[in-house]
């Protein structure tokens, strides 16, 4: 009979996101937990057999025990079987995260730890799942070389499920630890292969594939995350597999030259083109390019603006300079310090003495305050 599954890995449950502080940062980290609400919403919706999470589900070792529990409950609003698999970050290692989870009687029934390199049969669906666990962080032979062996019962779907980096396949950036064979679906007679430890959803072959994390956690990720949907064809054929939206935030890496007024207000378009809702947009901005005092003044207000519509916005501004204009020194004709000022900046122009950007900054601030321009 057809067999219907959902493919996800990497839910990295308690990360981090050290470079994102303060109530940024903590949306990110929650929303990991949301997503496996999101992800057993689908699982129900889409009336599957089971649900095989290729690995790293928690980000360590050291999550709380509130955490755990956390990650547990949601397992609860689909009923089927989860199949969860230690992977680098959670490695069934001696006391292990899994370990304090059983301790803590937070594993739900119909929910399987696979920390044993053993077959798990699902004898309602007919189907055997082969689980590759990483028993240490860095495994330096393939954990997966058992499946070629392994024994079911007749009338089971072999269906391996391993974390790791597929030899020779992943791109240079991928860890070399925890080798995986390329044609390890063929050599072990698998329905399919789920992998876990590739950030991106990705096929390696028409049996195997990475599903990716299910909430983006980087600027360097591509493409929205995703789980699979995997169906598996009575008659012994290829699989079918289908993306399935899970994420919430967007992650956006983005570089934009400025040099006069018409920049600003296309930076401004650019920010507004990510996507609604803004407030699920991640943005990391690199800026360039030299900019006068009042166009420089511009960008600030669009800068600050956008920093309360976007969930997060990181703006490295180390190649943007600022220059006065004679309409930026024209424009300071207040009185007091700041005419004072200003006319000895006008002054050391005209001789060639370069005019210091911090310096013309404040005092373009100081006569905003005094109630000018």
């Amino acid at each position: 009979m057809t067999i219907y599954l959902l493919h996800t890995a990497d839910w990295q449950i308690g990360k981090g996101f050290g470079p994102i502080p303060g109530d940024d940062g903590a949306a990110l980290r929650n929303q990991r937990l949301e997503t496996v609400t999101t992800l057993a919403e689908l699982a129900r919706t889409e009336e599957v057999d089971a649900v095989l999470v290729a690995g790293d589900v928690f980000d360590a070792q050291s999550v709380s025990d509130r955490t755990i529990r956390q990650v547990f409950e949601r397992l609860r609003a689909f009923p089927g079987p989860w199949i969860l698999l230690p992977g680098n970050h959670d490695a069934a290692v001696a006391e292990s995260v899994w370990d304090r989870a059983r301790r803590l009687g937070a594993v739900p029934e119909h929910v399987y730890l696979a920390t044993e390199p053993a077959p798990i049969l699902l004898e309602e669906a007919g189907l055997a799942v082969l689980p590759a666990p990483l028993q240490r962080r860095h495994e330096p032979a393939d954990v997966t070389a058992w499946l070629d062996a392994a024994e079911i019962p007749a009338g089971y779907t072999p269906v391996g499920l391993a974390h790791g980096s597929v030899t020779g396949f992943l791109p240079a950036e991928a860890e070399a630890a925890n080798p995986i064979a390329p044609d390890r679906a063929a050599t072990a007679n698998l329905a399919y292969l789920a992998l876990g430890d590739w950030h991106g959803t990705l096929q390696v072959d028409e049996r195997t594939w990475y599903a990716g994390t299910p909430e983006t956690d980087r600027f360097t990720s591509s493409h929205p995350s995703s789980a699979l949907l995997v169906t598996l064809p009575g008659d012994g054929g290829s699989p079918a597999v289908e993306t399935r939206a899970t994420t919430r935030y967007r992650w956006h890496r983005l570089s934009q030259p400025l040099h006069e007024a018409d920049d600003v207000v296309a930076l401004g378009d650019r920010l507004a083109s990510l996507g609604e809702p803004t407030t699920d947009q991640v943005v990391d901005l690199t800026l360039r390019g030299a900019l006068t005092l009042a166009d420089k003044a511009d960008l600030d207000e669009l800068l600050a603006a956008w920093r309360g519509r976007l969930r997060h916005l990181r703006v490295d501004d180390t190649e943007l300079t600022t220059r006065a204009s004679e309409a930026d020194l024209a424009a300071l004709d207040g009185a007091g310090f700041v005419a004072t000022a200003a006319e000895r900046l006008r002054q050391g122009a005209e001789a060639g003495e370069p005019a210091d950007a911090t310096a013309l900054e404040m005092l373009l601030a100081a006569y905003r305050r005094q109630g000018g321009g």
